[in-house]
């Protein structure tokens, strides 16, 4: 089998796949993160298209590489554009992305609403349920986006407890830093949150933990430094003061 193998056309065939993987990257750098994370229904086809032009770019050598390339970057741009003239039209945006469409208003079931996004009312239910409503009864209001998610307002006597209804002092909120990843100090980043490697390397000593050992250790704005071990088993330790 290996030695009618037409190696020509496998090396063709892989210089066609690379090129159409770099072309597909850089389209998809254009059109930005949206692509990926939220999609609507143009994204979604405009995405499909462009997937089967890099597809038969790849596979189809009797096709030149330029017909697949020209294709995706047609395509591309045209997404690109209309995406800018989305953003400055609201009539442009909503005949393409879509709008947000209610099926649950006031804790009544808007039957019409949801024919119109071709959901029965097992989806509505499997999709509340995901948002961890197993009783829609405690739901006020549940909106379709254009992207196809449900976000659901639950009644105010549903609302989880918050520290504002506790009276309790709110403690300051913030990214952490990673400051060992991998058995590796980040030393930006530990100098970002005003720390030093010698403080952290005390630390760990403190702790009767070493740098080979640690997967991941972050600091939070209330300067705490939890250590995630190699072996799996979590464990966290509060900063001395």
């Amino acid at each position: 089998m290996f030695l009618n193998t037409d190696w020509v056309q496998v090396g063709d065939t892989v210089l066609r796949a690379i090129l159409s993987l770099v072309t597909l990257f850089l389209i998809t750098k254009l059109l930005g993160k949206k692509q990926v994370s939220q999609l609507s229904l143009f994204d979604y086809v405009i995405g499909i298209s462009i997937g089967n032009f890099a597809a038969e770019m790849t596979i189809n050598v009797e096709s030149q590489y330029m017909n697949g390339i020209v294709a995706v970057i047609v395509f591309g741009l045209v997404a690109y554009l209309i995406s800018i003239w989305t953003m400055k039209s609201i009539k442009v945006r909503r005949f393409f992305m879509g709008v947000p469409t209610p099926l649950i208003q006031n804790g009544k079931l808007l039957q019409k609403n949801l024919h119109k996004v071709k959901f029965d009312i097992n989806d509505l239910l499997e999709e509340c349920r995901s948002n961890g409503y197993f009783d829609i009864s405690e739901i006020e209001y549940a909106i379709m986006e254009a992207n196809g998610t449900l976000s659901i307002l639950p009644k105010g006597e549903y609302k989880p407890l918050t520290v504002q209804d506790m009276n309790l002092k709110a403690q300051k909120q913030g990214l952490c830093s990673n400051v060992i990843i991998d058995g590796n100090i980040m030393s930006n980043n530990l100098e970002n949150v005003h720390k030093t490697e010698k403080w952290l390397m005390k630390e760990l000593k403190i702790r009767g933990r070493e740098l080979k050992d640690i997967l991941l250790a972050t600091i939070d704005v209330n300067e705490k430094l939890t250590l995630y071990e190699r072996n799996n088993n979590e464990k966290a330790f509060d900063v001395l003061e």
